[in-house]
């Protein structure tokens, strides 16, 4: 009986030991590309085989790789920069169980091959693509074609479908009623948004951002917080809003972190929503921003026509009148904290600001092109320092609007 038991002990651990790594993620071990006179190659090295799928899309061309859930930590190398028909890569979470890897292509070109090789002679597993150069009729047929095949794996895979994300509240010390405050992580996942000097991403500088406002709002005992994203994971431009909305949030913030073409330029500002831009520079910012759906792979910008609909009337108005007391709070108090602009205080109609019913501020802290704020948001300190000043600005905001 002893020997049994301690066999079937054994067995059990190493049953045990094998579900847990094969519950773990895949992991990217490296990526490369081979340039060669009829086709280029695109490989990605894992450390175990995996399922895929893919389609094209045009205008601009891209070719679109989903993959489960992996852990894509190892650096990319000289694959972003681009080479041969591939002008860069993009890659992120882009909802639970689906990890999204996007090819831009600089001309129309169709997959002729893409196939799993296991590992062998000391070489780990690979996804390989290899593409050839085609006339854009070409490449709008085949995208139309494997956007349909793409479209009916959806309807037939529950997985596939839209999953409900995860988000952080933090109740802070005390009862719900506190004012709940939603804070907007930019981009994340398959959406880098600006990568600036050092190869440094603001996806990644806001993420830090928000969770440390976050900490800080939470520490001062007095509000509720949540988090649109509490990891790297890519979002819909609507979902951000409708995770606040959802959520009853008495204040949402969007922390953003640009770049530019001129390296001088350099400060931090704050966006509150305008039918009319305030300025060129922000019209440009905000069509950008709002294009942040269509970086992800898919055009959902019928998706989010609710929002976009959403024009400057009459019931907005107070809510308009409070998003300005809010961002002037803002300007006020970061001018005490970090470098701004010297015009702060601007208009645009980012996607993330019309929710008609919550105060809303988008927050650019300084610009990635530019070396020094690029140093100063990778700061820990730095940051600590903007929250505490959004804090100020927001316990003035509610010392004047009683909750």
């Amino acid at each position: 009986m002893k020997f049994a038991t301690i066999l079937f002990l054994l067995l059990f651990s190493a049953h045990l030991a094998v579900s847990t790594a094969n519950a773990q993620a895949a992991k990217v071990l490296g990526a490369r590309l081979g340039v060669y006179p009829d086709y280029t190659r695109f490989v990605i090295d894992l450390d175990r085989d995996v399922d895929f799928t893919y389609f094209l899309l045009p205008d601009p061309y891209r070719i679109i790789i989903d993959l489960p859930e992996i852990d894509w930590s190892a650096p990319p190398g000289k694959v972003t920069a681009g080479g041969g028909l591939i002008s860069g890569l993009r890659y992120g979470l882009f909802k639970p169980g689906t990890f999204r890897v996007v090819l831009d292509v600089a001309e129309p070109s169709l997959v002729s091959k893409i196939f799993a090789l296991p590992s062998s002679e000391g070489k780990p597993n690979r996804l390989v693509v290899d593409l050839k150069p085609a006339q854009r009729q070409a490449f709008l047929d085949a995208s139309r074609d494997s956007m349909a095949a793409y479209s009916a794996r959806s309807r037939n895979d529950t997985s596939a479908t839209e999953q409900s994300v995860d988000v952080g509240v933090k109740s802070g010390r005390g009862g719900d009623e506190k004012p709940l405050i939603a804070i907007d992580a930019g981009h994340g996942g398959v959406d880098p948004g600006a990568i600036g000097v050092g190869n440094v991403y603001e996806k990644d500088l806001t993420l830090a951002a928000a969770r440390q406002l976050a900490d800080t709002l939470t520490a001062s005992g007095r509000y509720r917080v949540l988090l649109t994203r509490d990891k790297d994971v890519f979002l819909k431009l609507r979902q951000r809003v409708e995770i606040a909305r959802k959520n009853g949030a008495d204040l949402f913030i969007s922390l953003h972190a640009d770049s530019i073409g001129n390296p001088k330029h350099r400060g931090g500002s704050v966006y509150t929503l305008s039918e009319n831009a305030s300025d060129k520079e922000a019209a440009a910012l905000a069509s950008k921003e709002n294009k942040a759906d269509v970086i992800a792979g898919i055009d959902l910008s019928d998706e989010n026509s609710l929002v976009q609909s959403i024009l400057i009337d009459l019931a907005q108005r107070e809510t308009m009148n409070l998003s300005a007391t809010l961002a002037a709070n803002m300007v006020s108090q970061l001018s005490d904290s970090i470098e701004l602009q010297r015009r702060t205080h601007r208009f645009a109609g980012f996607a993330v600001l019309k929710a008609p019913d919550i105060p809303s501020a988008l927050f650019e802290m300084g610009y990635l092109s530019n070396a020094a704020d690029a140093k100063l948001l990778q700061s820990a300190a730095h940051r600590k320092k903007i929250a505490e000043a959004v804090l100020r600005a927001i316990d003035i905001y509610f010392e004047k609007h009683k909750f």
